[in-house]
């Protein structure tokens, strides 16, 4: 009987053990959409600390990611806690890591170590109006800490080792005849530039605004009428996934993304254009510019490819870095200060969706809509060139 008791209790104890099992493996993996989010949400748990903190705070089921430092602190006062997505939203702007979706970790706000260099500010070339912000034009003075492929500079902030050769072989993604083959978005449409003083802006947000005229849509509009002029067929969509909320952007900008891909199979290239937000050591906001003889001057561009550095899957990285390569080659060889370092990073923005996906930094804040819609209509035109090239 004695025997039989004890049997009893270590039953009862297993039942228990993986009863908690269990309830955490719901709790690790509600937030996942897909199988493989929730084995790499399984591992991530397993082998995380502050995911023990969580369960012990009971703060799995929450989207936000607060850390569980500020998610203590926010337990312990009712009126925080009721107004916990407000607060989530203010710490993530404060802390300029923007999405908090578990697909993004932290997307560079911060140019890589690079020199300015002086522009004279007796330069008339371009009639766009000064919005009297300071200017700067930044390009890598040496091959230290990049990456360096023709005369493209590659910051690679991932693990991966990159070949030259890999580098700079063909791309996958190619021109068809079918329509549309470009998808233009912007998971953070509201993203502003800076007019000219005098011009009345609604801001939403800090250097953030629904009007299209000052944000990244208006350079979007430009782009795609520039691909169009070029005979390439570009869908552009001019939602603002960041407004109202600004947590949770990717994760809205993704669903569309596939449901373009399900409407629209024909579609190879998929553009996410942002603006980047630039201060000097002081906190003193800067635009980045490329003056260029018998053009204007030009806000400058940054690629950002995403990589599988994150544990999310994303396996085909490496061609949207090909073809980031490819782009800026051209860019750079018609326009030498036009853009900036690539930047590959551990996130993967979206990019896992084709094999012709870039995330484009369009300018600075500080930057005027002018500067930013001449940048992108000079993009578009070296992109559909390489495009157009390639499919001869």
């Amino acid at each position: 009987m004695k025997k039989k008791v004890q049997w009893d209790a270590v039953r009862r104890m297993a039942a228990l053990g993986l009863a908690v099992c269990t309830l955490w493996g719901v709790a690790v993996t509600s937030n996942s959409d897909t199988f493989s989010a929730a084995v790499a949400a399984l591992r991530t748990g397993a082998s995380s600390p502050m995911s023990a903190l969580r369960w012990e705070l009971g703060d799995l089921f929450y989207k936000d990611q607060l850390s569980p430092a500020a998610a203590l602190t926010i337990g312990e006062s009712p009126l925080l806690l009721s107004a916990r997505e407000t607060v989530a939203e203010l710490l993530s702007k404060e802390t300029g890591e923007g999405d908090t979706s578990p697909d993004q970790s932290q997307q560079s706000t911060t140019p890589v170590t690079e020199t300015p260099v002086k522009t004279d500010p007796s330069d008339t070339s371009s009639s766009d109006p000064d919005n009297g912000v300071t200017a700067r034009t930044l390009i890598p003075t040496e091959e230290s800490g990049y990456t360096v492929a023709g005369k493209v500079y590659i910051s690679n902030s991932t693990k991966h080792t990159l070949s030259i050769q890999d580098l700079t072989a063909p791309f996958a993604a190619a021109l068809t005849d079918e329509a549309p083959q470009i998808l233009i978005i912007h998971t953070h449409g509201s993203e502003a530039y800076t007019p000219a003083p005098g011009v009345e802006v609604n801001y939403s947000g800090d250097h953030r605004s629904t009007d299209t005229r000052y944000n990244v849509v208006q350079v979007g509009d430009v782009m795609a009428q520039t691909f169009a002029d070029a005979g390439i067929s570009v869908l552009h969509d001019r939602t603002l996934y960041d407004y109202p909320s600004y947590a949770g952007s990717y994760d809205r900008s993704l669903k569309a993304i596939e449901s373009y891909l399900t409407q629209y199979p024909s579609i190879h290239f998929i553009l996410d254009i942002h603006r980047d937000a630039i201060e000097d050591t002081q906190g003193n906001e800067y635009k980045v510019i490329s003056n260029i003889d018998g053009v204007g001057t030009a806000a400058q561009v940054t690629i950002v490819v995403g990589s599988d550095g994150s544990g999310l899957p994303h396996p085909n990285w490496m061609e949207n870095l090909k073809l980031a390569v490819a782009v800026q080659q051209n860019i750079l060889q018609q326009y030498p200060t036009l853009a900036r370092p690539i930047l590959l990073r551990n996130s993967r923005y979206n990019q896992h969706a084709t094999t012709g996906s870039l995330l484009m930094e369009i300018g600075a804040a500080g930057n005027s809509p002018e500067e930013a819609a001449l940048a992108g209509k000079l993009v578009a035109q070296r992109m559909a060139e390489v495009l157009q090239d390639k499919s001869k």
